[in-house]
């Protein structure tokens, strides 16, 4: 009796492998090729924007970028052009509409058509909840929120005739969880999440795969040009250290390929870093504890010195625990990824 159970037992294990076996190797086939399609992405002149874009222009995809600095984008179109890739770089601000239409159609008259939209544009402002104005929560939504919306309102009308199309949606652990001294970021990003995720259940039907990815802390570089507010040096310290050290922030690069992998393979979400794969889990099963958890750790960050200011850039609140050895790799990262001029 007892072998008979350990022999269904052991069969019943053996038809799950098999299942999970064919699953994977339907998912390969039915991959989402990328060469020769025209992939677009908003933010793309620097961190992991430009990553992203030198990882599907390696995949064989036509890559065009926008993002509002110009010059800034034309250090990225020389990067990407020496790399060999076939590259349009549109300047334009994602929060106007008009700037968008007229930014997507350049891209259809260059290229022919949108293949992926991937909406990555970011802003960042970091201090207590004390210091930050209505205009930064404004100037958070508008980047995104509204800006993605705008990017995927003006895509979806050619993707639909075609039945046809991929919408990769940038948003991060901290569209999931509410990190302290992130608040506005965090209010975007959680629009973003849930937009993301709605599209993805009403697009199906039409063809059209959206996949939400929430990265942890990246080695991007991005630090020097996010805004910080309140005791600006003490908060661009502690931030820009997080973010480069390996134990817990992921390498851009690396990154970039997985959100490549699972825009192939048409993933619903992917959480990039151990740990916040871990704090995500946490969060869902313990939501309580979680917040008890995050107020502790907000005890430890900066006091305010309430000061609503505009905020400083992290390149002009240099400390003397930032930049050090400590920030190594993500300074290093800066100068890869187009961070600074």
């Amino acid at each position: 009796m007892a072998r008979q159970k350990g022999d269904k037992l052991m069969m019943a294990l053996l038809g799950i492998g098999a299942l999970i076996a064919a699953r994977g190797a339907l998912r390969s086939w039915r991959e989402y090729r990328l060469r020769g399609k025209t992939v677009l992405i908003t933010g793309g002149s620097r961190g992991l924007g430009l990553v992203m874009a030198r990882e599907f222009a390696r995949e064989g995809a036509r890559v065009a970028i926008c993002a509002r600095d110009a010059a800034e984008l034309g250090r990225a179109r020389a990067d990407l052009v020496r790399r060999g890739a076939e590259v349009f770089a549109v300047p334009c601000d994602v929060t106007d509409k008009e700037q968008v239409h007229e930014m997507v159609q350049a891209v259809r008259d260059h290229f022919g058509q949108i293949d992926v939209l991937v909406n990555n544009a970011g802003v960042i402002q970091v201090g207590p909840m004390e210091v930050m104005t209505l205009e930064d929560y404004e100037e958070s939504m508008r980047t995104h929120f509204w800006g993605p919306l705008y990017t995927t309102l003006a895509v979806l009308p050619e993707m639909r005739r075609r039945r046809d199309g991929r919408i990769v949606n940038i948003s991060s652990i901290g569209g999931k969880i509410a990190v302290p001294h992130l608040l506005p970021y965090v209010a975007g990003k959680f629009a973003l999440t849930g937009f993301s995720e709605g599209s993805r259940a009403e697009l199906a039907k039409d063809g059209i795969i959206v996949t939400t990815v929430c990265p942890g802390l990246m080695r991007t570089g991005s630090p020097r040009n996010a805004l910080f507010k309140g005791r600006h040096r003490a908060e661009y310290a502690w931030f820009s250290i997080s973010d480069a050290l390996p134990v817990i922030s992921m390498a851009a690069e690396r990154a970039a390929r997985q959100i490549l992998k699972a825009c192939k393979r048409g993933d619903a979400e992917v959480v990039l870093t151990i740990q916040a794969r871990i704090a995500d889990t946490f969060h869902a099963l313990f939501p309580g504890l979680t917040a008890d958890l995050l107020g502790l750790i907000n005890r430890l960050l900066p006091e305010s010195d309430d000061v609503a200011g505009a905020g400083i850039k992290g390149k002009d609140s240099d400390s003397m625990l930032s930049p050090s050895w400590l920030t190594v790799l993500s300074d290093r990262a800066a100068q890869r990824n187009n961070e600074i001029p």
